[in-house]
């Protein structure tokens, strides 16, 4: 997966947008390091009688490949989603190897942990929240969302789930990795071993070791990767999905698959899908503002976090 440089952090966040407040680096587990650290951005008038009227909150969560990324690289994107109107929290985590997905998943129930006891500081509606992330970060989002709904699958990660269905608005997916299934067709850009690494150390490792048949070896892993797979837990429950991909990006059959499925058990989806010829719209370009695409994305997700947070 792609690993975003320094610069192309300073340039992704070139041209700041300066009418929205900001909050940097809070501690949202108290242990003092970079990977449990939260960005806050809100829009100027957050308190005095504007708070009489919270606003929706944006938990976003960046990608990477579970391995790589940082806050700092959403920065801009998610200052944009700010000055619509809506309060925006800009998540770290722990990330591969050296961390699972267990660790991944318990460090962004513990940011909704934060948002859910310290949103209403920053005028957000603790009430009307909207999930969402890129590529590993889209996952994540779509796990906690699933977690949220299924109490199985919270229980397999040792969660208790910070959110109620309730509080849950919509997901927004972009470029994401949500239906682990593509990882086993053949000729797929990214091996399995981006499920194992997934794993708690040793665990593949031990049923390698417990199994020397590789097609035992390969279903366990198929059993695992479900668990990780948010196509096979998001069912009716799920709040509406703004789902942004295109024909050049990785997981193009992965975001349609989702597609389909959502909109067969009945979810609102609102998808813009990008064809081939659109040069810009590689993996994860909605980062990118100056692109005439990811503007046209900005707009359309303002217009669906606006639907799907409208108060009655």
């Amino acid at each position: 997966m792609h690993t975003i440089s320094k610069v192309e952090v300073r340039t992704l966040n070139s041209e700041p947008i300066t009418d929205v407040r900001y909050w940097h680096d809070i501690d949202f587990v108290g242990d003092h390091i970079h990977w449990h650290l939260l960005d806050v951005m809100a829009p100027p008038n957050t308190s005095g009688e504007e708070a009489l009227h919270p606003l929706p909150v944006y938990v976003y969560f960046h990608g990477g490949g579970w391995t790589s990324g940082d806050k700092a690289s959403l920065t801009k994107y998610c200052a944009g989603q700010a000055a619509s109107g809506v309060v925006v929290v800009n998540v770290n985590y722990r990330m591969a190897p050296n961390f699972h997905l267990g660790h991944v998943l318990e460090d962004a129930n513990a940011a909704l942990v934060w948002v859910e006891d310290h949103i209403d500081h920053f005028n957000g509606d603790r009430e009307r929240i909207v999930l969402g992330g890129d590529s590993a970060g889209g996952q994540i989002s779509a796990l906690m969302a699933a977690a949220t709904i299924r109490s199985e699958l919270a229980e397999h990660y040792h969660l208790h789930s910070a959110l109620q269905p309730n509080q849950l608005r919509g997901l927004v997916q972009h470029c994401s990795i949500v239906d682990f299934s593509v990882f086993f067709d053949k000729g797929f850009v990214m091996s399995l071993n981006f499920i194992r690494m997934l794993l708690p150390q040793g665990d593949d490792a031990a049923s390698r070791r417990k199994n020397k048949h590789l097609h035992v070896r390969h279903h366990l892993l198929r059993e695992a990767a479900h668990y990780m797979s948010p196509i096979e837990w998001l069912d009716s429950r799920c709040p509406p999905v703004f789902v942004t991909t295109s024909e050049r990006d990785f997981f193009y059959d992965s975001n349609m698959n989702f597609i389909k499925t959502l909109s067969e058990q009945g979810v609102p989806v609102d998808s813009m899908v990008y064809s081939w010829g659109s040069s810009n719209t590689e993996h994860t370009w909605q980062q990118n503002f100056r692109y005439p695409e990811s503007q046209e994305v900005y707009r359309r997700l303002e217009s669906f976090i606006t639907r799907v947070t409208v108060t009655h």
